[in-house]
């Protein structure tokens, strides 16, 4: 071959490459390629909810995959507890995808102290974890954390109570589990902003119930019978609460009389807003959180530096704007099927 003809064929030799190489693809840092082999790699990402039976996490989910088919070389590998409250279940969990070699995990943590070790020990064997949802009390081995507001969403509904309540009377905090940083930060937003209003005395602020919505109902009903002629309003921090919450009070006769505001969204909560036995939700956007975990993973692993919190947001629905188009895609969010 000339040489005038070796250098008409580099070009097209390099065109060819350019054409073969998807602009997506990612190759873990610190992944060794051998001679030849090709550097594309479909990355798995582990997504781990607290639970996976409530509404909340199926539509983190589908933003999940949301995410995974839009940047196109992701599987989304979905594993969580059965139980919202088996923390060492979720530990396992980890551990087994790092023994595994997964390439990244997307975790909301059931408990804000005890899962801190496991993501120390997925950092050290080269696996990194963004936390969604519920945060950890030390971050430093995270890459980011993805979440509501949830200080200012309990802040939120402590001014709707205190708004339908006319500034005073009796109120009842029903609490989550104790350990769930989420929780535990909506309600102490809700109390710093009923504390401003001195004509508003907590009833009960003490009763915590875990992921079951029947335990839930059963502490419900005891605490509205014992302060049955006393009580004007009652604020509930996640779905299992809030549905134990509000068939209690149709059990005990208060459905509407009492004033309702709950924090996350179900068939149930979006019934009650349109029979105004429930008169505020906060919504958080669970499919925009999914859809931001993995976005974020994908970035971090593909060598970016990600904001280190990140945040979705948080509206208010009433009885008056449920049916505004943004929230009614906040009440009734997608799911994964």
């Amino acid at each position: 071959m000339s040489l005038r003809a070796a250098f008409r064929v580099v070009p097209a030799i390099a065109l060819l490459c350019f054409v073969g190489c998807d602009v997506h693809d990612v190759v873990k840092p610190g992944t060794p390629t051998a001679p030849g082999a090709s550097t594309t790699k479909k990355l798995r990402i582990a997504v781990i909810p607290k639970g996976t039976t409530h509404d909340f996490w199926k539509s983190v989910h589908a933003g999940a995959e949301d995410a995974a088919k839009e940047i196109g070389n992701i599987e989304i590998v979905w594993q969580g507890p059965a139980d919202e409250k088996d923390k060492e279940a979720q530990i396992k969990i980890i551990d087994s995808f790092v023994g595994e070699q997964i390439d990244g995990i997307c975790m909301a943590p059931i408990d804000r102290d005890a899962l801190i070790p496991a993501v120390k020990r997925a950092k050290a064997a080269g696996v990194p974890t963004v936390i969604f949802d519920s945060g950890l009390s030390d971050d430093s081995d995270v890459v980011s954390t993805v979440s509501t507001d949830n200080r200012n969403g309990g802040r939120i509904a402590g001014e709707r109570l205190a708004e339908v309540m006319g500034g005073k009377g009796g109120v009842i905090l029903l609490r989550y589990q104790a350990g769930s940083e989420s929780t535990e930060n909506r309600e102490e937003g809700f109390l710093e902003v009923i504390a401003k209003h001195p004509d508003i005395k907590v009833l009960s602020a003490e009763q915590r119930v875990d992921s079951d919505a029947q335990g839930a109902l059963k502490i419900a009903e005891s605490l509205l019978r014992e302060h049955h002629d006393s009580v004007n309003g009652v604020f509930t921090v996640c779905e299992p609460n809030n549905k134990g919450m509000l068939q209690a009070l149709e059990n005990e006769k208060l459905a509407g009389k009492v004033k309702f505001v709950a924090f996350d969204s179900d068939p149930r909560m979006v019934e009650g807003l349109s029979r105004e036995t429930v008169h505020g939700v906060v919504l958080q956007d669970p499919v925009r959180m999914g859809y931001l975990a993995v976005k974020t993973m994908a970035a971090h692993l593909k060598g970016e530096t990600p904001e280190k919190k990140i945040s979705t947001g948080e509206k208010l629905a009433t009885p008056e704007n449920r049916e505004q188009p943004e929230m009614k895609a906040l009440l009734a969010p997608k799911q994964y099927e």
